[in-house]
């Protein structure tokens, strides 16, 4: 019997990725290159891990039992190689908003840093919002999700951690997240992804959201039709 994601390609051969560079300002960015994926979430969404679940190395992103670990944008890049329509391209790990054991100062220098980047950014192609599924939806990422719209900025929510739920909560979730990101007028909008990075569920999905946008290049870039 068929897989529901058998119709999707397999994820990319990942042929190399390597740290990049760590900004805590614009004028820290590397020069634009390869196509920009930014992921962002909660402190404790589970980041790092998927992060080096899509590049298919367990020490790429640093993993920590501290909550907001990620000072300023950290950009991989990624040489792709078979299943793969392009060579390259970067992932970006923005710091974690929410519960972070630093200072306010410093949390409140992410937004300008987060927003700076965001705006004026020519190579990102699609901003992935991290949601633990177990915790659902909140303000935080709303809010986060609305103003990506407000800029155009083509976006994706992926809601993480999904082997922990149940079969009943996976399906409550889907429909009140179906109706809170439903289609909204004059934007088109891409269904939430469940995605788990321990056990690899939903990443062939994310890699075709990633790979999509990317593709169409970052001043086209639509989200993926939902499903």
């Amino acid at each position: 019997m068929p897989r529901d994601n058998d119709h999707l390609p397999r994820p990319p051969e990942v042929r190399d990725a390597v740290f990049l560079a760590e900004a805590r300002d614009a004028r820290s960015l590397p020069p634009a290159g390869p196509a920009e994926i930014a992921i962002a979430g909660r402190s404790n969404v589970g980041k790092s891990t998927l992060l080096n679940r899509l590049a298919n190395r367990k020490g790429l992103a640093r993993t920590s039992r501290t909550p907001g670990r990620t000072r300023g944008i950290v950009l991989f890049e990624l040489k792709l190689g078979k299943g793969a329509p392009l060579e390259a391209l970067r992932l970006c790990d923005l710091p974690g908003y929410g519960y972070a054991k630093v200072s306010r100062t410093e949390r409140d220098s992410w937004q300008p840093l987060i927003e700076g980047y965001t705006r004026g950014r020519p190579t990102l192609a699609l901003f992935v919002v991290l949601v633990d599924a177990r915790r659902g939806v909140e303000d935080e990422e709303r809010q986060l999700y609305e103003w990506l719209g407000t800029e155009n900025v083509p976006a994706q929510i992926v809601f993480t951690k999904v082997d922990k739920l149940s079969a009943s909560e996976r399906g409550l979730m889907r429909e009140r997240t179906r109706q809170m990101f439903g289609a909204g007028k004059g934007r088109r909008r891409a269904a939430p992804l469940l995605v788990s990075a321990e056990t690899g569920e939903g990443v062939p999905e994310l890699w075709a959201a990633i790979l999509s946008a990317a593709v169409t290049g970052p001043s086209l870039a639509e989200a993926p039709p939902s499903a």
